[in-house]
Formats: C-alpha cells, structure tokens, sequence
C-alpha cells in the first residue's frame, strides 16, 4: 500500500476520521472520569453529566428535545430498533418502504417478512427519488409504519421526506427516516421532516464509529429490542458507551456549527468535480439529481 501521505481519500459517505476536537472531548472518559452513569455516586454523576450534555448536542443539531434522543451503537442499531420496534407493538402488519434503502432498513425489512408482515418495496424514478403519490397510494387499513431514507448513501438523491411526513400525519401513520447521510451535511428538523422516528451515525460526521442514536418524537411508542437495566429511561439497556456517546455529542456541536459554512465549501467541490468530468469524459452520465443531492 502507499504511504497514507499519498492517498487522496474520497469516501466520506462510507466513514470520516474524528476530528482532533472529538478526540480530546473523549480521552478522559476512558481514564480520568471511567464511572458509570448508572450509578449514584461522584464518579458516575460526572459520567452522566457528561451523557446530558451529549443528548442536548445532538437534540440541537435536529431541533428535537434531549427526551426524545436515545443513544445506541449506530445507524444499524437505530434503523433496527425503530423498524422492528414499531412492528412489534404495532396491531397493524404493513409496512412501506423504498427498493433503495440502507441494508440496515431492507434486511430488517425482510426479516419481518419472512416473520409473517407484509412490505411494500416502492420504486424510484431515474434519478433516485421515491414518489409521495406512491407512498399515499400505498398505504391501508393495517400500514403500521412508513419507512424512507433522507438521502442516498449511494447516489446522494435527497427524498422529499416533508412531502412523505405530512402524509403519513394526515393519515395516522407513524414515519421513519435513515437521515444517516444528511444530519451534519445538510439542514435537518424533525417537525419540518414530520417523522416520528430518525436515525443519525457518529462516525459520517467525524465522531467514533459503533455509537449513534434514534430520535424517538414524544408520544411515540415503541417496542424495546434490548431488556436488562433502567437506561436510557428504560428503552435501551445496557451500560452507555460514555466516551462514544461525548464523542458524538461533540461532532453534532461542531457539524451544527460550521453547517453553513461546510454546506457552501462542499456544494462547490461537488460541482467543480461533476463539471470536470463531464467535460473530460465523453458520454458520461451523472447519475441521480444535479441540484436536489
């Protein structure tokens, strides 16, 4: 392999290095402050302050409040938990989701298929984009949940999860998007979105792999994938992931922070990229939206 000085990474989609600020946000969770925020005394107490902090960090970057974000180890987790959480509580057997989506939302998919729920697997147009018509459309009687990613992990399309989130409101359907790719790269509001559940990964936005969190609006109920203690206010057991969790809080912070300024330095990078090759290469093809991506 080449020496590391001389490779020009470009996958970002796929995971970001953390960033120096991250790091030292996390260090002395590992050492200095190692308690459980589980527990009652000092050395827990400052662990669980710590966990608070990180809750409002990412609550801010979506607009939500701390209550509502629950951590977990990842997208994977995230998109699990809300799919097969619904499911399980839901009295209705049906669920609509999209023929493009992450594998943590098309495997859990169908698995629940396999287990007796019936999914519907929309199409998309020819440049990525699932149809809100086509969601209404196929909604009935038993549609227990929604489920549409923000943007594509692949191709970049941005769905228009407003458009899908008002009607899945209107008719009392619950909705939940992957915004996986989208938290920390481009604006993003769970009440203008309208979902009821959202699912965010620490290491797209340069925090620590194996930590992210489900975005669980008020009043939305849920069946709990892991049993044991009381965390997570009784929705997630097990011992918090302290220095990931400061860790993402910390990215969250700062992705919200410089989002404006990130938004208009990377838009003109993409576009200088596509235009190069489109003009270098014949006959090639850009796949997905110009613009809406």
């Amino acid at each position: 392999m080449n020496n590391k000085d001389d490779v020009i990474y470009l996958d970002h989609a796929a995971t970001t290095p953390v960033r120096p600020e991250v790091l030292d946000a996390m260090l002395p969770y590992f050492t200095e402050q190692f308690g459980n925020p589980s527990t009652l005394y000092s050395v827990g107490a400052s662990a669980k302050r710590a966990v608070d902090v990180a809750r409002e960090q990412v609550a801010a970057i979506i607009g939500a409040s701390a209550d509502e974000v629950y951590f977990t180890s990842g997208g994977t987790e995230s998109d699990n938990w809300a799919i097969r959480g619904v499911a399980l509580r839901a009295k209705g057997r049906h669920i609509i989701t999209s023929k493009i989506e992450h594998h943590a939302v098309m495997e859990t998919c169908r698995d629940l298929e396999r287990e007796g729920t019936e999914i519907t697997w929309l199409d998309v147009d020819a440049d990525g984009l699932v149809s809100p018509a086509d969601v209404a459309d196929a909604i009935r009687e038993d549609t227990a949940l929604i489920s549409i990613m923000h943007a594509n992990n692949e191709v970049g399309t941005i769905e228009p999860i407003a458009e899908i989130g008002a009607i899945a409101a209107e008719r009392g359907v619950l909705f939940q998007t992957d915004a996986v790719q989208t938290v920390g790269k481009i604006p993003v509001d769970v009440a203008a979105l309208g979902c009821n559940l959202l699912s965010i990964s620490a290491h797209k936005i340069y925090g620590p792999k194996g930590v992210g969190c489900l975005y669980i609006k008020k009043g939305t109920r849920i069946a709990k994938l892991m049993h044991g203690g009381q965390q997570e206010n009784r929705h997630r057991s097990g011992t918090l992931n302290v220095p990931g969790i400061v860790g993402l809080g910390k990215a969250a912070e700062l992705a919200r922070l410089d989002l404006d300024s990130e938004v208009a330095r990377l838009t003109a990078l993409r576009d200088r990229l596509i235009d190069g090759i489109m003009a270098a290469i014949p006959d090639s093809l850009l796949n997905g939206p110009r613009t809406n991506r």
